[in-house]
């Protein structure tokens, strides 16, 4: 059994956002929806944390919460001006600074929230006293940018969280892997001319943000070829979602030698989520946690961080979560995934995958990995 901690705090249960159906703004000839709301709702992660309660799986992990981050930390990534927007609009009752970035009354302080856990997460496996951990971030982080919400992300939590790890000492070099369906591009921005952050995504082509992620996208001055983008086709499922991890994610951690890797952990690459096209099942996610460990056992100790990022199938990802926390802990608590048997029928046949494979060489080719 690994020390695997778990943070999350019941007040990012209670980020909530405005009147929306799916991502289109309610108005016109778009109706309320009966449920109301964005996607990103709190129940895929209540449910994953009750998933959690009811298998026994938390008996097997840490569970903590973790302090807010702070104003100084804040300020590492995102500036004033935009901070202090934010921080009246919430005050005052809340409202929408970017897009698709809804918030209420408090929804500052639970966006810092949801960095803090992030954040704390990230230096208790660092400081040791953790061996690996899962944050349970809401709002989610990957697609703000410094002075820019949206995609339903508030703040970047883990470039919040990496800079404070850097301010404290802790670290020096970090890779984050991105597997969310949608391109990580705040995180990208963040550190696109940073040599010590490596960040790698891999998502599908053009879902969302639409005019990024593309393959050329390598880096700038000094941190040219520390970042690395993996645009896969709709349809993509298991095995070529692997195949990218063998491939293309494990030689350029390795070539790297990061002291953590951190994952931007989001589920709706899952086939069921409303959201993307892709047919990735609970096992991929498990698999590929089980790379993520196998790697960082050689390259870094051991040290894996999680940081939860969208998934919005409120009966899949609840399964996809419990796999990936029962590989990070090495926990014998299962709890088989019900959707298992027909996703495997699902899955593309052997000649799409010859396809999806061809296209993959080709990337090894562009990336030059040997």
């Amino acid at each position: 059994m690994r020390r695997t901690g778990f943070f999350w705090d019941e007040s990012c249960f209670w980020h909530s956002g405005g009147n929306y159906a799916l991502t289109f703004p309610v108005g016109g000839l778009v109706q309320p929806l009966a449920a109301g709301g964005l996607p990103e709702s709190p129940e895929t992660k209540r449910r994953l944390k009750n998933l959690l309660d009811v298998t026994g799986l938390m008996r097997d992990l840490h569970p903590q919460s973790a302090a807010p981050a702070t104003r100084e930390d804040l300020e590492r990534v995102h500036p004033a001006d935009f901070l202090d927007r934010f921080k009246e609009t919430s005050d005052a009752g809340g409202g929408e600074l970017g897009l698709r970035t809804p918030f209420g009354k408090g929804g500052y302080e639970i966006a810092a929230q949801s960095a803090g856990l992030a954040l704390g997460a990230l230096q208790a496996v660092l400081k040791g006293t953790l061996d690996n951990a899962y944050a349970l971030s809401r709002p989610p982080g990957h697609h703000c940018l410094p002075d820019w919400p949206n995609g339903f992300c508030l703040l970047a939590n883990i470039g919040i969280a990496i800079e404070a790890a850097r301010a404290a000492g802790l670290a020096k070099k970090f890779a984050v892997v991105d597997w969310d369906v949608h391109h990580g591009n705040g995180t990208e921005a963040i550190f696109l001319s940073d040599p010590d952050v490596l960040t790698i995504s891999i998502h599908q082509e053009h879902n969302y943000p639409l005019d990024t992620g593309d393959i050329d996208v390598t880096g700038e001055g000094a941190g040219r070829g520390a970042n690395m983008n993996i645009p896969l086709p709709p349809g993509a499922g298991h095995h070529t979602y692997l195949e990218a991890m063998e491939r293309l994610v494990l030689p350029k951690l390795h070539a790297f030698e990061p002291e953590v890797i951190i994952v931007a952990c989001g589920f709706d690459a899952s086939a069921f989520d409303p959201l993307a096209r892709m047919m990735c099942t609970s096992d991929t996610f498990r698999q590929m946690t089980r790379l993520m460990m196998g790697a960082a056992d050689l390259l870094c100790g051991g040290r894996v961080v999680m940081v939860h990022e969208g998934g919005y199938s409120e009966a899949h990802v609840p399964f996809c979560g419990h796999a990936v926390l029962q590989e990070l802990s090495g926990s014998t608590i299962d709890a088989p995934d019900p959707l298992a048997q027909a996703l495997e029928i699902r899955q593309p046949n052997v000649r799409m995958r010859t396809h999806y494979s061809d296209y993959l060489t080709e990337l090894v080719g562009y990336f030059g990995i040997t």
